[in-house]
């Protein structure tokens, strides 16, 4: 032996969820995104954790939680309050039909 290891590296793709094998890949980046919004409204408007809790309306534990990424428990629907609440405007749009599945995509303007 020469005293190296051999490291393997593997390329992942566009959501390390999925790359994990996570059943909800989509979702899990999502609200990662969503969390990640959240995070950085709150940082922008100079809020302490306990002032976005007040702000937001929830525990903040729970404000604490989300913005380390442990969003697990918290629906997108929540997710995406939180962020209207934040002062982003929310869309949601439906498109036309289409003849395969139809996909969820966020957009952060």
């Amino acid at each position: 032996m020469n005293g190296h290891n051999e490291i393997t590296i593997e390329e992942g793709g566009t959501n390390v969820y999925a790359d994990l094998g996570y059943t909800d890949a989509a979702e899990m980046q999502r609200k990662s995104q969503l969390a990640g919004e959240i995070a950085r409204a709150i940082k922008a408007r100079r809020l302490t954790q306990e002032g976005a809790a007040t702000l937001l309306g929830i525990d903040q534990s729970k404000v604490s939680r989300i913005t380390r990424g442990q969003f697990r428990g918290v629906s997108e629907a929540k997710l995406l309050e939180l962020v209207a609440k934040l002062g982003h405007d929310v869309k949601i749009v439906v498109g036309p039909v289409r003849r395969r599945a139809g996909k969820i995509e966020l957009q952060f303007a």
